[in-house]
């Protein structure tokens, strides 16, 4: 994983940054993991290059989902708005967390908090209790940081980087 730059966030966006990149190279297994808003929204990537569509036919397939973070956010979107309308009718609170088992890999979306989630694609291999378990962690620390503001910037960060611009916190 190439890790984004981090240059001019606030301190919250780089320790999410941070745990984020500590996920992915710490859990064995995992493929590629996104943090997506309420709205559907890509807010943070474990792989934000992969929303570069000249990168992407210039080198190797990928492993992940067809070839873009924005790709995997889609895919958690659609899954936690699935699960919620599920729970809804059923009568049975909130959606906690849904795990996909698949022969070539998994697929893991947690409620982090005010509807955003973390989806989490993980190989054929990963152990999906330890995935869960640390998926797990991850929401404990960035939960009660995800704020509005805080969800504004990373949303921000990540259009600046598709554009090429320079990445910061202005707005």
């Amino acid at each position: 994983m190439t890790a984004p730059s981090t240059f001019g966030l606030s301190s919250e966006a780089r320790n999410l940054h941070w745990l984020l990149t500590n996920l992915v190279e710490e859990v064995p297994g995992i493929e590629s993991v996104a943090v997506v808003s309420s709205d559907g929204l890509l807010l943070l990537s474990s792989d934000p290059g992969r929303n570069d569509e000249a990168r992407q036919t210039r080198e190797a397939p990928r492993t992940g989902p067809r070839g873009s973070a924005a790709d995997l956010a889609t895919i958690v979107s659609g899954i936690g708005s699935l699960t919620v309308g599920a729970a809804k009718l059923m009568d049975s609170g909130t959606v906690k967390h849904t795990m996909v088992a698949m022969d070539e890999g998994s697929l893991f979306v947690m409620s982090i908090s005010d509807g955003s989630l973390l989806g989490v694609h993980g190989s054929a291999e990963c152990d999906m209790s330890v995935v869960a378990y640390h998926m797990a962690l991850f929401v404990g620390r960035a939960g009660h940081v995800l704020t509005p503001e805080l969800r504004s910037e990373l949303r921000r960060s990540l259009e600046s980087e598709a554009d090429g611009s320079p990445q910061g916190a202005a707005g």
